[in-house]
């Protein structure tokens, strides 16, 4: 008996989908457990599994839709079953009644999707297969991977397909790979001079072209230029919905502070010393979460017109990937020591920056801490993560005079390494005054982070 297969509606927490690749065609056989189709989340695009075993009858939703969930996407059955009155009774019904429709075509109940470990894909123009690890090591490494046969399921271009061409692929700096793709030039016929043996820009000129490298980045009159519209990915869509909403809902206010960073670096100079891998970010997520349980309102969240004040604190900690954000949760940093706090943020920033998130480990944050420092920002404000009530943004640390008074009681201009922190918070629960207290504390504590103990 056919089975209807719907949308995703368990250990994902998420309105809809968007569906990017269908990995069976119609008329193919597809096993329960078997990657069936490629979506995109909010957050991240994962193989979804087949929940039937049968041949794939007929698809309602074709790659590109983004579809709500508990919807049916795809009919699942025996070759030659006639399923022209179950179609005709899915177009005119509502989500809710294709779910019991669902649940009632098969002898049992059809189990919930799950994400397998296998790497994920995404679709791309012209039927290439490629998962977002792949694709996003290709684009690292400027290859360009609709060239590459992939060797996994129906042609999937997987990492050891990247490892492979890596191993073929003829050093060159990226400016001279897109300077010789835009002027024509076959690699291959061109002798490196940088390390390694790489090609430059200037071997491209010695290679027998007669204009100056600079002379590629002119104009053409004969080269055609325009727009190109693109369709934004769940990612993006989910970050322009929260940014609004944060903005339109919360108001938002923000304060500065400078702080000393001189002992929070002898800190992590100690535990270099003894080998031990931890962070700025670390210690500052240490130092919020002690200073949050001192105030609780700035760990609270509004409900309508209600304070939910949280008796735990989680963390998140903003990670830029490709073409976007996530900010994976470390829960109950308040309850963790500044080396489990370490631990926990690496593993939480290398599965993000992967793809391999699970949903509940960037959902239910109180707080989050977002760095642009390495990114040489003197300091910036941040948009309040919803339902966070505020957010601190961390710029870089950075030599400046600083006075202070001697012994003999006399000013003198010291170097010291300073950072500027900015909290924006809602000011519908968090006055100014707390805000500023706030911020004076976390002052205190990194500059005399012994207190912490």
């Amino acid at each position: 008996m056919a089975q209807i297969i719907i949308m995703p509606k368990q250990g994902l927490m998420m309105e809809e989908g968007h569906i990017t690749e269908w990995l069976v065609k119609e008329g193919g056989r597809t096993e329960e457990g078997s990657p069936l189709f490629e979506m995109e989340t909010d957050k991240l695009t994962i193989t979804m599994d087949s929940t039937a075993t049968g041949t794939l009858l007929k698809i309602l939703e074709p790659a590109g839709n983004i579809v709500p969930i508990t919807k049916p996407i795809a009919v699942v059955g025996e070759p030659g079953e006639d399923i022209a009155a179950l179609l005709s009774s899915l177009s005119s019904s509502g989500p809710r009644e294709d779910e019991e429709k669902a649940a009632g075509s098969s002898n049992q109940e059809t189990p919930a999707f799950t994400a397998p470990q296998a790497e994920s894909g995404e679709a791309q123009p012209g039927r290439v297969f490629i998962s977002p690890r792949a694709k996003r090591r290709a684009e690292e490494e400027g290859l360009d991977y609709t060239k590459i046969s992939g060797s996994g399921p129906e042609g999937l271009i997987i990492d050891r397909d990247i490892d492979l061409s890596l191993a073929r692929k003829i050093p060159v700096t990226p400016l001279a790979s897109r300077e010789a793709a835009m002027r024509g030039i076959d690699l291959a016929a061109v002798s490196g001079s940088g390390p390694a043996g790489k090609i430059t820009v200037g071997d491209l000129c010695q290679a027998g072209e007669k204009e100056p490298a600079a002379a590629a980045f002119a104009p053409e009159v004969s080269r055609a230029r325009g727009t190109r519209k693109e369709p934004m990915s769940m990612m993006r869509r989910m970050i322009c919905k929260n940014m609004l909403e944060s903005k339109d809902n919360n108001a938002q206010a923000f304060h500065r502070i400078s702080v000393d960073m001189t002992e929070v670096t002898t800190l992590r100079n100690l535990y270099k010393k003894l080998n031990k891998s931890i962070s700025f970010n670390d210690i500052i997520i240490r130092t919020c979460a002690r200073v949050l349980q001192e105030f609780p309102i700035v760990n609270a969240s509004v409900e309508g017109d209600h304070i939910i004040y949280h008796d735990y604190v989680h963390i998140g900690t903003a990670v830029a990937v490709p073409n976007g954000l996530i900010v994976p949760v470390i829960k109950d940093a308040d309850c963790l020591s500044l080396e489990k706090i370490a631990a926990v943020s690496s593993a939480l920033v290398d599965k993000a920056r992967s793809g391999k998130l699970a949903e509940e480990e960037y959902h239910g944050g109180t707080f989050t801490v977002t760095s642009l420092g390495m990114f040489d920002i003197d300091d910036f404000v941040a948009i309040i993560n919803p339902p966070e009530s505020a957010i601190l943004s961390v710029g870089k640390i950075a030599k400046q005079p600083v006075v202070e008074t001697n012994e003999k009681g006399e000013d003198v201009i010291v170097i010291r390494p300073v950072c500027t922190f900015c909290l924006s918070y809602d000011h519908r629960i968090i006055d100014g005054a707390v805000s500023a207290q706030f911020l004076r504390r976390l002052k205190l504590y990194l500059q005399s982070p012994a207190l912490l103990i």
